[in-house]
């Protein structure tokens, strides 16, 4: 059998618990009254749901008990004091079951409250207009039936996340059920396209209940705006049979303007628009095609609707047919003297005009004869229709040209007996003639030679210079005409007539002229660059100043032309003292070498050779000119002399005397300047031993961290250190740094024993000797004769004693040596009883008596 429900076994217990504290209350308090008890006291339950009641009493034996309720019931359960019942399917908003007992002839009651609620299922917007114009309310309006209680309702109307107004219906009585929101809102251009929706909640969180939510579907709000004015139509009043016409409908102020549609006619013709839009506004254009079915009054209509609404604009449009006239020639072409005839035709309703002359009612043809002469040919006859419709006079014509033939003729105007053609661009040569048919031209040189290319395109070249006969032909005859063509070119400057490169030599005569070609012929001047006065003409005395550049200009009427001109001024070699000096001083290790710049044109070349004594026949390097990677290598050693300079172009040769001495900057090195000297602490104070090589002689001079040199008379520790040496002459300086060590003899600082007191027979005690001496010095030592276990460290500085014992007694001597002396200091160990105790120096100082057994005396030192 299954186990009770979780909600009858949650009764239960709640029984349970009530007749426990009944039993205790009645052994507690014998008299205390008997009550009954129904749990729960109040519930809430979901509409349809089910509960499990619990009725109990503490009356020891209830004669009978009962629940009262209109509520359907599934189960009950009993004991002598309880009872326990489901109900199902609640739907009542509220109800009260009432539990009894009847006890002692009295009856004992319990009343309960159950109350339902049904959760927001169902949430319900109402539809919205399909098109809602801006500026004018709509109503929203949601309802939520069966929802409960509405006092714990609250609606919520929202446009998208945004709440519009929210309401709640707290106060409302217990047992109501169901809730409607409305709200009246004014439609925005922003609120086309926006979701509008409505949010219900339930909230039983004060009943130990949860929030329940729900929401109803999106319903989408379309706003609109249309203006008020009608379409403007564009359109023309007049509509050719046959043609196409533009035509065009705007209307402002429309919103949305996607959402338009527009309908455009002519008559029964719908246009099918092209739509544009732009903000708020459209426009739609299309193309009116008019035929002849539709010839007549016909209107032209624009609809646009939106929303619903529409607004529309009406036209009328005349369809109308009107061909051109008809214009025709006895004979389009004839020969000269021939006589022709002009005729003009139109439309029965139409004027017909030939040249200027209308015909005398409309309908009728027009009409012309003329006797053909040249003057005829390719004469243009114009024909004018005219014709009214819809109060508008419309007009169209027509055009015949005649053709009249005739022989060549080869005026001045068309073919010129002189031609100048300037060289270079392209040109068309023309020689027409006038006839008909069109004659054919022909020029040539009349020996023979060159044709030229008539009505072609082509270059003008000086080869095309002469006298051509021009002959023109057709059917009708022939004529002939002698032609002269010129040729005219720009100057030019070649290097036959004009070189680039002129040379003259100092002290002759010359003259500057520059031969031009070019048609007509050319002018030629010939000035300085930058002298706008200084024209070159005539036989010059040539001078070096007449060295330069030279603008040489050809012009002509077709242009000039220009052309630079080097004149160079030739002479012999001539020495400067500035630039060849007389007396020259050669530093060694400077790099430099003898500078001798001679002057002349061309560049002469110079050789200095020594003459007499050690320079005989030595060849003095020179400077080059300008430094380049063939630069003379530098010597090391040159010779000090007399040298003979020689300068020789092919104008001539100069010579000039040069005495040469050598110099040298100082230069110290270890001979000289030692780096590492060494000083004896005592000794009469003297220089650093530094010198240095160079000419003239340098000055040394030292100093320590930038001082000068100290001036003291004996030598001390404190002088060791580093020094700065700089020597000095007219041609630079040289410097060392010197390293001075100071020695000194030695001296024996400290002679100490371990331990400081005494030591008993048997056991080790240490002696220490501590030297201060430079170069460092050896230690050694001296101990008594048959002093045993006796040990050394390995600089000799501590001496130790293992087992002491009475032979150890007498005295030691420490002595430290270096190559400056010897220094020694003597310590003597004593024996007194039991105990050996030490003194430095000869006697023991202080203490006469042997120290009692367990103290310590103390050493006492005395220097030796």
């Amino acid at each position: 059998m299954p186990g009770p429900s979780p909600g009858l076994r949650r009764a239960l217990l709640g029984l349970w618990a009530a007749l426990g504290l009944g039993l205790f209350g009645l052994s507690a308090v014998s008299q205390e009254p008997f009550w009954a008890d129904l749990q729960p006291r109040v519930a809430f339950v979901e509409r349809g749901g089910s509960l499990w009641l619990n009725c109990s009493t503490n009356c020891p034996r209830p004669e009978r008990g009962g629940l009262e309720t209109s509520l359907r019931r599934n189960g009950t359960q009993r004991g002598l004091r309880w009872l326990a019942r489901q109900l199902v399917d609640i739907r009542e908003p509220e109800t009260q079951p009432v539990c009894f007992f009847r006890c002692a002839r009295r009856t004992l009651q319990a009343r309960g409250l159950i109350r339902t609620f049904q959760r927001p299922d169902r949430v319900e917007l109402m539809p919205l207009p399909p098109w809602q114009p801006v500026g004018e309310n709509f109503t929203l309006s949601c309802r939520v039936p069966g929802a409960g209680p509405r006092a714990s309702l609250t609606l919520t109307l929202l446009r998208g996340a945004q709440e519009l107004i929210r309401r709640s219906f707290a106060g409302e009585p217990p047992r109501a059920r169901g809730a409607v929101l409305t709200a009246t809102v004014l439609a925005r251009r922003e609120d086309h396209g926006a979701n509008f929706s409505c949010r219900a909640e339930l909230d039983l969180r004060p009943h130990g209940l949860g929030l329940f939510e729900n929401s109803s579907a999106p319903r989408e709000l379309r706003t609109f705006s249309l203006s008020p004015d009608p379409p403007r139509l564009t359109a023309p009043r007049l509509l050719e049979v046959g043609s196409e016409r533009p035509v065009s409908c705007a209307l402002d102020g429309l919103f949305p303007a996607s959402e338009a549609r527009v309908y455009l006619a002519l008559g029964d013709q719908n246009l099918s628009p092209d739509v544009t839009l732009d903000g708020d506004a459209l426009v739609a254009t299309a193309t009116a095609t008019a035929s002849a079915e539709q010839e007549g009054a016909r209107q032209l209509v624009c609809n646009v609707t939106l929303g619903g609404e529409d607004r529309e604009t009406r036209e009328n449009v005349t369809i109308y047919s009107f061909p051109a006239p008809l214009l025709t020639l006895s004979e389009p072409s004839v020969s000269e003297g021939q006589m022709v005839t002009v005729t003009c035709t139109a439309v029965a309703q139409a004027l017909v005009t030939l040249e200027g002359v209308p015909a005398a009612v409309p309908g009728q043809p027009a009409q012309l004869q003329l006797n053909a002469t040249e003057n005829d040919d390719r004469r243009n006859f114009f024909c004018d229709a005219t014709l009214d419709v819809d109060g508008e006079t419309l007009i169209k014509n027509r055009s015949a040209e005649l053709r009249v033939l005739y022989a060549p003729r080869l005026d001045d105007s068309d073919c010129p007996r002189s031609w100048t053609w300037p060289e270079g661009p392209e040109q068309t040569l023309r020689c027409e003639a006038r006839g008909n048919p069109e004659p054919s031209v022909h020029c040539a040189r009349s020996d023979g030679g060159a044709v030229l290319a008539l009505g072609l395109l082509g270059p003008i070249t000086r080869a095309l210079s002469g006298t051509y006969r021009c002959k023109a032909a057709n059917d009708q005859g022939e004529a002939v005409k002698d032609v002269t063509l010129t040729v005219e070119y720009a100057p030019a400057l070649d290097s036959v007539g004009c070189p680039e490169r002129i040379t003259w030599l100092e002290g002759t005569e010359a003259s500057l002229s520059c031969v031009a070609h070019g048609v007509p012929p050319p002018d030629v001047i010939c000035m300085r660059s930058g002298e706008l006065a200084a024209v070159i003409e005539g036989l010059l005395h040539v001078t070096r100043e007449h060295a330069g550049t030279y603008r040489c200009e050809a012009t002509n009427p077709r242009g000039s032309a220009a052309k630079n001109v080097a004149i160079t001024v030739e002479y012999g070699p001539r020495f400067e003292e500035p630039s060849c000096p007389s007396n020259w001083t050669w530093v060694e290790g400077s790099g430099h070498l003898f500078p001798c710049e001679v002057d002349g044109k061309p560049q002469p070349s110079v050789k200095c050779v020594g003459s007499g004594g050690a320079t005989e026949g030595v060849l003095l390097p020179l400077a080059p000119p300008d430094p380049s990677p063939r630069a003379p290598r530098i010597p090391r050693v040159l010779a000090p002399g007399i040298y003979i300079c020689n300068a020789t172009n092919r104008h001539g040769s100069v010579a000039k005397t040069v005495v040469v001495s050598a110099e040298s900057p100082p230069e110290m090195d270890e001979s000289t300047c030692p780096s590492h000297q060494t000083w004896l602490e005592g000794a009469e104070a003297s220089a650093l031993a530094c010198a240095a090589r160079g000419r003239p002689s340098p000055g040394v001079l030292c100093s320590r961290e930038g001082t000068p040199w100290p001036e003291q008379q004996r030598v001390s520790r404190e002088d060791a250190g580093i020094y700065h040496c700089v020597a000095t002459n007219a041609h630079g300086t040289d410097s060392r740094t010197v390293t001075v060590g100071v020695e000194y003899r030695p001296v024996v600082a400290e002679l100490a024993a371990s331990p400081p007191g005494g030591v008993r027979p048997g056991g080790n005690f240490t002696l220490t000797c501590r030297a201060e001496a430079w170069p460092p010095a050896q230690i050694s030592w001296r101990a008594p004769p048959g002093a045993l276990n006796i040990g050394l460290s390995s600089n000799n500085s501590t001496l130790s004693v293992a087992g002491a014992m009475g032979s150890h007694g007498g005295e030691y001597e420490c002595a430290a040596t270096n190559a400056h002396g010897r220094h020694a200091r003597r310590i003597t160990v004593r024996v007194a009883g039991p105990w050996l105790w030490v003194a430095v120096g000869g006697a023991a100082g202080g203490a006469a008596e042997s120290p009692a057994e367990g103290e310590v005396f103390a050493i006492q030192l005395t220097s030796a």
